[in-house]
């Protein structure tokens, strides 16, 4: 469709020349760029802002992992600590009975006297920290808890049954720490 010389396009109509519009487009492209510029940096800024507290947010992270690193491994570096400082009263009692008088008629017993309270409070150390001996003598054989050194016939105890410990054995919690060494009945073999 061809353009009649009485339609004339908008901006001429308006009244203003070409040259004004276009100064006026300038203006507003200015003022929106000056303001999206401004924007713009705005945005920067808090980007760089949130890069910053990302970046120190990682740092604590990171010196968090390894100050809980450092106190594990110092928790597993004298972790036996209090149980060496509980055993230190039955040394220091062995020694006594070692340095005691060594004249007299009740030397004998008065050390005997010494090694088993030495043992008692040995035992009562490792009470404290859940280590109790297994049970062996008279009960049935477990290979989860002992170890047959030997077998013996018995007219009196039944087959599979410890007769004799040689060396005890001891739970720690629920872990086996050492299996009781036995022997154990083959019952009457006549």
């Amino acid at each position: 469709m061809a353009l009649n010389e009485e339609e004339k396009p908008v901006e001429e109509t308006a009244g203003n020349p070409p040259e004004e519009i276009a100064d006026s487009h300038s203006e507003v492209n200015e003022e929106s760029s000056g303001e999206a510029l401004s924007e713009l940096e705005k945005l920067r800024e808090e980007l760089n802002e949130t890069r910053d507290r990302l970046l120190r947010m990682a740092a604590d992270f990171d010196n968090q992992k390894k100050r809980l690193q450092r106190d594990k491994d110092l928790a597993l570096k004298y972790a036996e600590e209090n149980l060496l400082k509980e055993i230190l009263p039955s040394i220091d009692n062995l020694e006594r009975a070692v340095n005691q008088d060594q004249s007299g008629d009740d030397f004998g017993s008065r050390l005997l006297e010494g090694v088993v309270l030495t043992l008692k409070g040995l035992l009562n150390s490792l009470e404290r920290y859940e280590v109790k001996p297994v049970a062996s003598v008279g009960e049935r054989f477990d290979p989860n808890f002992h170890e047959a050194l030997a077998m013996e016939a018995s007219k009196e105890v039944p087959e599979q049954t410890v007769l004799q410990e040689f060396e005890k054995g001891y739970l720690y919690k629920d872990k086996l720490l050492r299996a009781a060494k036995v022997i154990v009945s083959k019952g009457d073999v006549n």
